[in-house]
């Protein structure tokens, strides 16, 4: 387990965390999903879920992001078929685009007796985890969430973002980590809120920038990232992973197979809540 990671010696062994491979997925499709799968994990109808994906380009802007570091105009974006959303994460504006590894984690805290800046922390690590495996050193920059090469040099450079929503003890939103993304996307904003800073993706780290983003490239960086951040939650990983698990569709269909499971079960529940109410006038 993670040093950073705390959990108290009277914490149950945590269960299994379920890795769900979506392959590329469109935003608005992937948000809904999260909030669905976030209130079914709150009301402890499902376990905890990570998704593990791509998705076209977007931009999306944190709760209290400030839009005036979106350097586009309306019509650029819409000449490039990325649109703009505000969503309900911490952070400030952030691209997401192919070539990009995307992961949600849908984690009730408590249950793993875990507090949030340390499931922070392991988010970054398993970042940057990931990093070392292809070659490319990064690590955590305190006081700015995600993941930097160089963090604490003159070149410093952000390889990875970060913005979680916490409700009712449940995350979702994640993380963002560049693997073969296109970076002249990036021109469009200042990513984090910081004019001047420069992202950089694994594949550019590597002298690989002119290959084109590819969602292989993601799986491959999926098959390691979610191991790692399982294990740092002291916790097995289960579910579907690449290689193996396709583009994503049948996984999609067995969590929506899932999900519709728990919404039953939730609307039978409060059928039952109402009868008792109205038995007890």
């Amino acid at each position: 387990m993670d040093p950073d990671v705390f959990v108290p010696a009277s914490a149950p062994a945590p269960e299994p965390i379920a890795a769900r491979w979506l392959g590329r997925i469109g935003y608005h499709e992937a948000w809904t999903l999260q909030k669905r799968l976030a209130a079914a994990r709150s009301a402890g109808r499902i376990g905890d879920q990570l998704l593990l994906l791509e998705h076209p380009p977007v931009l999306t802007l944190g709760r209290g992001a400030d839009e005036s570091h979106v350097l586009a105009t309306a019509e650029m974006l819409a000449a490039r078929g990325i649109e703009l959303l505000r969503v309900e994460r911490g952070g400030e504006v952030t691209y997401h685009g192919p070539g990009q590894l995307v992961a949600y984690p849908i984690v009730r805290l408590a249950d793993r007796g875990i507090l949030l800046r340390p499931f922070v922390r392991a988010l970054e690590a398993s970042q940057a985890a990931t990093c070392a495996h292809f070659g490319v050193a990064a690590d955590r920059r305190e006081g700015h969430p995600g993941c930097w090469v160089d963090p604490d040099g003159p070149w410093v450079r952000k390889i990875g973002a970060l913005g979680l929503r916490v409700e009712r003890g449940t995350t979702y939103h994640g993380i963002a980590l560049n693997v073969s993304v296109n970076l002249h996307d990036f021109d469009l904003i200042n990513p984090c809120g910081m004019p001047g800073l420069r992202s950089v993706s694994l594949w550019s780290e590597l002298g690989r920038r002119m290959e084109r983003p590819s969602t292989e490239s993601v799986a491959e960086a999926a098959a390691v990232f979610a191991p790692d951040f399982a294990a740092r939650l002291g916790a097995a990983l289960t579910g579907s992973l690449p290689p193996g698990a396709g583009d994503g569709s049948a996984t999609r269909a067995e969590l929506e197979v899932l999900l519709q499971a728990a919404e039953v079960v939730a609307e039978a529940e409060a059928e039952v809540v109402t009868e008792a109410a109205g038995a007890a006038r």
